[in-house]
């Protein structure tokens, strides 16, 4: 039985997520499968890959076909870094002991390398609030700056409308007691 690894749809329309599937070639896409060894939701950033590396390393030892998409899952998850160093131990390169400890290696500069992007990219994001905020603060103090020079108009308007009217006031008082 030639067998395939291939993603199997999941989801609704527009939406999708895989189950990552072994299955008979002839089988259809989501029809009957052997064993499902994991599953691929490309929808979150960055793409979420839950996966059963030692079944998946099994099948590619097999002989199992992966479609184009699932051989670069299953390479940025490591399993074909894995076959190698194994193939290499077969070969008697070296023993198995170095083989994992060149793959958890290889495995910590890949998770280092997925923090610093993180990071980077969290930092870049704290600093677009800030410019925003920034900004934000900025148009607030000019509304609020001719807010107040609005005010002071106005104050500066009704005082000497004020004065006017008290000199008004004064004046026909002071020339009643003259006439009388």
């Amino acid at each position: 039985m030639a067998t395939k690894i291939r993603l199997q749809r999941n989801g609704r329309k527009n939406y999708a997520f895989y189950a990552i599937v072994i299955a008979d070639v002839n089988a259809p896409r989501d029809g009957r499968f052997v064993e499902k060894i994991g599953t691929y939701n490309p929808n979150t950033n960055p793409a979420t890959i839950d996966l059963k590396f030692d079944r998946a390393l099994y099948w590619v030892q097999c002989g199992a076909q992966p479609t184009d998409t699932v051989r670069n899952i299953l390479s940025s998850e490591g399993v074909y870094m894995m076959k190698h160093l194994l193939g290499g131990v077969k070969k008697g390169a070296f023993d198995e002991q170095a083989a994992q400890a060149k793959f958890d290696a290889w495995k910590a500069e890949k998770d280092n390398k997925a923090n610093a992007f993180e990071a980077q990219k969290a930092a870049e994001k704290k600093a677009a609030y800030e410019a925003r905020l920034a900004a934000e603060k900025k148009v607030n103090d000019a509304i609020a700056q001719k807010v107040a020079d609005k005010k002071a108009a106005a104050l500066a308007a009704e005082a000497p409308a004020e004065e006017n009217a008290e000199a008004a006031e004064e004046a026909p008082a002071e020339e009643t007691p003259a006439e009388a």
